[in-house]
Protein backbone atom coordinates (compact mmCIF):
# COMPACT_ATOMS: atom_id res chain seq x y z
CA UNK A 1 0.00 0.00 0.00
CA UNK A 2 1.32 3.41 -0.98
CA UNK A 3 1.16 6.44 1.30
CA UNK A 4 0.17 9.73 -0.33
CA UNK A 5 1.28 12.45 2.08
CA UNK A 6 -0.15 15.96 1.72
CA UNK A 7 2.47 18.43 2.87
CA UNK A 8 3.37 22.09 3.13
CA UNK A 9 5.64 24.34 5.11
CA UNK A 10 8.82 23.71 7.06
CA UNK A 11 7.24 21.28 9.54
CA UNK A 12 5.67 19.24 6.76
CA UNK A 13 9.00 19.08 4.94
CA UNK A 14 10.79 17.82 8.05
CA UNK A 15 8.19 15.11 8.62
CA UNK A 16 8.35 14.19 4.93
CA UNK A 17 12.12 13.76 5.25
CA UNK A 18 11.48 11.34 8.11
CA UNK A 19 9.04 9.37 5.96
CA UNK A 20 11.51 9.35 3.06
CA UNK A 21 14.18 7.88 5.32
CA UNK A 22 12.01 4.91 6.35
CA UNK A 23 9.70 4.42 3.34
CA UNK A 24 10.88 3.66 -0.18
CA UNK A 25 9.80 5.71 -3.21
CA UNK A 26 7.29 2.93 -3.98
CA UNK A 27 5.80 3.32 -0.49
CA UNK A 28 5.37 7.10 -0.19
CA UNK A 29 4.79 10.09 -2.48
CA UNK A 30 4.33 13.72 -1.51
CA UNK A 31 1.65 16.14 -2.71
CA UNK A 32 2.70 19.70 -1.93
CA UNK A 33 0.68 22.85 -1.29
CA UNK A 34 0.97 25.44 -4.06
CA UNK A 35 -1.47 27.93 -2.56
CA UNK A 36 1.49 30.01 -1.36
CA UNK A 37 3.03 30.25 -4.85
CA UNK A 38 3.47 33.71 -6.33
CA UNK A 39 5.33 35.70 -8.94
CA UNK A 40 8.25 37.74 -7.62
CA UNK A 41 11.02 39.56 -9.49
CA UNK A 42 9.89 37.81 -12.67
CA UNK A 43 10.19 34.34 -11.15
CA UNK A 44 7.55 31.74 -10.27
CA UNK A 45 8.19 31.10 -6.58
CA UNK A 46 6.85 27.86 -5.04
CA UNK A 47 7.83 28.19 -1.36
CA UNK A 48 6.41 24.88 -0.11
CA UNK A 49 7.59 22.88 -3.14
CA UNK A 50 11.07 24.39 -2.80
CA UNK A 51 11.26 23.80 0.95
CA UNK A 52 10.33 20.15 0.48
CA UNK A 53 12.72 19.79 -2.46
CA UNK A 54 15.67 21.25 -0.56
CA UNK A 55 14.79 19.24 2.56
CA UNK A 56 14.55 15.89 0.73
CA UNK A 57 17.82 16.70 -1.08
CA UNK A 58 19.29 17.48 2.37
CA UNK A 59 20.27 20.94 1.13
CA UNK A 60 17.86 22.98 3.28
CA UNK A 61 19.26 25.73 5.47
CA UNK A 62 19.25 24.16 8.96
CA UNK A 63 19.05 27.56 10.68
CA UNK A 64 15.91 28.80 8.91
CA UNK A 65 14.31 25.62 7.54
CA UNK A 66 13.82 27.42 4.20
CA UNK A 67 16.26 28.25 1.43
CA UNK A 68 19.52 26.46 0.82
CA UNK A 69 22.38 25.58 3.13
CA UNK A 70 25.54 27.69 2.73
CA UNK A 71 23.64 30.34 0.76
CA UNK A 72 25.14 33.65 -0.34
CA UNK A 73 23.23 36.89 -0.85
CA UNK A 74 25.12 38.91 -3.47
CA UNK A 75 22.07 39.28 -5.73
CA UNK A 76 19.89 40.59 -2.90
CA UNK A 77 22.61 43.02 -1.79
CA UNK A 78 22.91 44.39 -5.34
CA UNK A 79 19.12 44.56 -5.71
CA UNK A 80 18.86 46.52 -2.45
CA UNK A 81 21.45 48.98 -3.74
CA UNK A 82 19.18 49.61 -6.74
CA UNK A 83 16.14 50.06 -4.49
CA UNK A 84 14.50 46.78 -5.52
CA UNK A 85 12.16 44.66 -3.43
CA UNK A 86 14.19 42.62 -0.94
CA UNK A 87 11.52 41.62 1.57
CA UNK A 88 11.38 38.07 0.16
CA UNK A 89 14.94 36.80 0.42
CA UNK A 90 16.18 34.74 -2.52
CA UNK A 91 19.72 33.47 -2.15
CA UNK A 92 22.14 33.22 -5.05
CA UNK A 93 21.93 29.41 -5.35
CA UNK A 94 18.17 29.49 -4.80
CA UNK A 95 17.87 31.96 -7.69
CA UNK A 96 19.36 29.37 -10.03
CA UNK A 97 16.41 27.07 -9.26
CA UNK A 98 13.91 29.88 -9.86
CA UNK A 99 15.56 30.90 -13.15
CA UNK A 100 15.53 27.26 -14.29
CA UNK A 101 11.85 26.87 -13.32
CA UNK A 102 10.87 30.11 -15.07
CA UNK A 103 12.66 29.03 -18.24
CA UNK A 104 10.96 25.60 -18.24
CA UNK A 105 7.51 27.03 -17.52
CA UNK A 106 7.95 29.62 -20.27
CA UNK A 107 8.87 26.78 -22.65
CA UNK A 108 5.56 25.04 -21.87
CA UNK A 109 6.50 22.57 -19.12
CA UNK A 110 4.05 22.02 -16.27
CA UNK A 111 4.95 22.73 -12.67
CA UNK A 112 4.88 18.95 -12.08
CA UNK A 113 7.35 18.32 -14.91
CA UNK A 114 9.71 21.02 -13.67
CA UNK A 115 9.47 19.78 -10.07
CA UNK A 116 10.24 16.22 -11.20
CA UNK A 117 13.27 17.39 -13.19
CA UNK A 118 14.61 19.51 -10.34
CA UNK A 119 14.14 16.61 -7.92
CA UNK A 120 15.98 14.27 -10.26
CA UNK A 121 18.88 16.69 -10.64
CA UNK A 122 19.07 17.06 -6.84
CA UNK A 123 19.02 13.29 -6.26
CA UNK A 124 15.48 12.96 -4.87
CA UNK A 125 14.09 9.46 -5.46
CA UNK A 126 10.58 10.07 -4.07
CA UNK A 127 7.76 11.61 -6.08
CA UNK A 128 7.08 15.26 -5.25
CA UNK A 129 3.88 16.49 -6.89
CA UNK A 130 2.46 20.02 -6.73
CA UNK A 131 -1.22 19.77 -5.73
CA UNK A 132 -2.15 21.23 -9.13
CA UNK A 133 -0.46 22.48 -12.26
CA UNK A 134 -3.08 25.22 -12.35
CA UNK A 135 -2.54 28.39 -10.30
CA UNK A 136 -4.30 28.51 -6.93
CA UNK A 137 -3.34 31.54 -4.87
CA UNK A 138 -4.13 32.10 -1.20
CA UNK A 139 -5.34 35.65 -0.60
CA UNK A 140 -5.62 37.04 2.92
CA UNK A 141 -8.45 39.50 3.46
CA UNK A 142 -7.60 42.32 5.85
CA UNK A 143 -9.11 45.66 6.80
CA UNK A 144 -6.52 47.23 4.46
CA UNK A 145 -7.60 45.01 1.55
CA UNK A 146 -6.75 41.65 0.04
CA UNK A 147 -3.10 40.57 0.17
CA UNK A 148 -1.21 37.75 -1.51
CA UNK A 149 -0.28 35.23 1.18
CA UNK A 150 3.48 35.92 1.02
CA UNK A 151 2.87 39.67 1.24
CA UNK A 152 0.83 39.09 4.39
CA UNK A 153 3.09 36.43 5.92
CA UNK A 154 6.60 37.58 4.99
CA UNK A 155 6.49 41.22 3.92
CA UNK A 156 3.92 42.42 6.47
CA UNK A 157 4.87 39.80 9.12
CA UNK A 158 1.22 38.86 9.78
CA UNK A 159 0.56 42.37 11.13
CA UNK A 160 -2.76 43.22 9.43
CA UNK A 161 -5.83 41.83 11.20
CA UNK A 162 -7.28 38.97 9.15
CA UNK A 163 -10.93 39.14 8.15
CA UNK A 164 -10.95 36.08 5.88
CA UNK A 165 -9.30 34.08 3.15
CA UNK A 166 -9.92 33.39 -0.49
CA UNK A 167 -8.32 30.88 -2.83
CA UNK A 168 -8.08 32.50 -6.24
CA UNK A 169 -8.26 29.95 -9.04
CA UNK A 170 -9.49 27.05 -6.91
CA UNK A 171 -12.69 26.58 -8.92
CA UNK A 172 -10.80 26.21 -12.20
CA UNK A 173 -7.86 24.16 -10.87
CA UNK A 174 -7.56 20.47 -11.65
CA UNK A 175 -6.02 18.02 -9.21
CA UNK A 176 -2.53 16.96 -10.25
CA UNK A 177 -2.90 14.08 -12.76
CA UNK A 178 -0.12 12.14 -11.00
CA UNK A 179 -2.23 12.10 -7.83
CA UNK A 180 -5.30 11.01 -9.77
CA UNK A 181 -3.33 8.11 -11.28
CA UNK A 182 -1.82 7.15 -7.92
CA UNK A 183 -5.26 7.08 -6.30
CA UNK A 184 -6.26 4.26 -8.66
CA UNK A 185 -3.91 2.05 -6.64
CA UNK A 186 -4.47 1.12 -2.99
CA UNK A 187 -3.30 4.16 -1.03
CA UNK A 188 -3.29 5.58 2.44
CA UNK A 189 -3.59 9.37 2.38
CA UNK A 190 -3.06 11.94 5.08
CA UNK A 191 -1.82 15.45 5.73
CA UNK A 192 1.50 16.43 7.26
Amino acid sequence: MRVIALTGGIGGAKLALGFAKVLTPDEVSFVVNTGDDFEHLGFHISPDVDTLTYTLAEEANPETGWGRRDETWHFMEALERFGGETWFRLGDRDLALHAFRRSCLDAGATLTEVTRELGSKLGIAHDVWPMSDDPVRTRVRTAEGSLAFQHYFVRDRCAPAVTGFEFAGIDAAAVNPELVAARRQPVRAGGI
